[in-house]
């Protein structure tokens, strides 16, 4: 099993780059999970305790329940990945069934902050982008996608999401294997990405 983690800060087009990653692998062959299903449960809040939450900071997540899945994986064992709503700021009661295989994708602006997950990972990513493209495109994702308002976005980046890329983000900068800058020009590094793990599934 090859454990590839990405990291980036918010809105940096991780998923962009996870695509492109897995579109040359078998479907069979790859799994991804989410840093963002390992928000920790907050059920015992009040919704609007719950909106409160610094959610860019490392203890928002449950590196615990994410490290022992991956074990678990490398083990050859099935998981049940939680599901986290944006919407409710919370873990609902399902379960995404994720089975081994022999490519893991781990996604997320964190992953990177803690030692425990580095030492799983076989490779580690971090994806660059300019701090205004980053702004941009989380804006248009939080309006479309998490039923945010302008505002709100705004003073989320302002006031927690800024602040937490330059102390905890940008400096996971120094554990990655490789940089890839998130623009035209990053199909070198993709189809780097791309040999490096057709090398190790041979």
């Amino acid at each position: 099993m090859l454990i590839i983690g990405i990291a980036g800060g918010t809105g940096c087009g991780k998923t962009t780059v996870v695509q492109q990653i897995i579109d040359d692998l078998p479907k069979n062959e790859v799994c991804i999970i989410s840093q963002d299903s390992y928000y920790k449960d907050t059920s015992h809040l009040t919704l609007e305790e719950r909106t409160k939450i610094n959610f860019d900071h490392p203890q928002a997540i449950d590196f615990d329940l994410l490290v022992s899945h991956l074990e678990e994986l490398k083990k050859g064992n099935t998981i049940e990945q939680p599901i986290y709503s944006f919407v409710e700021h919370n873990r609902i009661k399902k379960t995404e069934t994720t089975h081994p295989k022999k490519v893991v994708i781990v996604e997320g602006i964190l992953i990177l902050t803690n030692p425990n997950i580095r030492t799983l990972f076989d490779i580690k990513i971090y994806v660059h982008a300019d701090s205004d493209e980053r702004l941009i495109r989380r804006l248009k994702r939080d309006m479309a996608e998490r039923g945010r308002d302008l505002e709100e976005i705004l003073n989320r980046y302002q006031n927690t999401l800024k602040p937490m890329h330059l102390q905890f983000i940008e400096p996971t900068k120094e554990y990655a294997d490789l940089i890839i800058p998130n623009n035209k020009y990053n199909t070198v590094a993709i189809d780097l990405m791309r040999t490096i793990i057709h090398q190790k599934l041979i």
